[in-house]
């Protein structure tokens, strides 16, 4: 999970966890570039806007080795780059309910496989 905001980032592991996954937290690009380089990444929830900085690189990465992922945004309904349209996105605050159907869809989309 990338994720710059310690309570939702806390929050987010939680919801998660309790789905039975193995969550990894990174709260900086540079931290989620070092976890995709260690493998072990069956898929992830990006926050879009990372301390300033948009997650679509993390994002073109992820697509690039076919692991399933879903964007989180405090934005509303953010446009995305082409790349990325089909990408699940949840708004936040999102439920343990939207995230785990984001993950389901993400799942059977394009990119066939948490920071975790």
């Amino acid at each position: 999970m990338l994720e710059d905001e310690a309570i939702i980032a806390f929050a987010l592991e939680d919801m998660l966890v309790a789905d039975g996954a193995n969550v990894i937290m990174a709260a900086s690009l540079e931290e989620a570039e070092a976890l995709i380089h260690e493998g072990g990444i069956g898929s992830a929830v990006l926050d879009v806007n990372v301390h300033g900085e948009k997650s679509y690189g993390i994002g073109a990465k992820l697509q690039s080795l076919d692991i399933p992922f879903v964007f989180a945004t405090g934005y509303g309904d953010t446009s995305h780059p082409p790349e990325f349209a089909k990408t699940p996105t949840v708004s936040k605050p999102y439920t343990h309910e939207q995230i785990k159907s984001a993950m389901a869809r993400a799942r059977l989309g394009p990119a066939s496989a948490l920071l975790g």
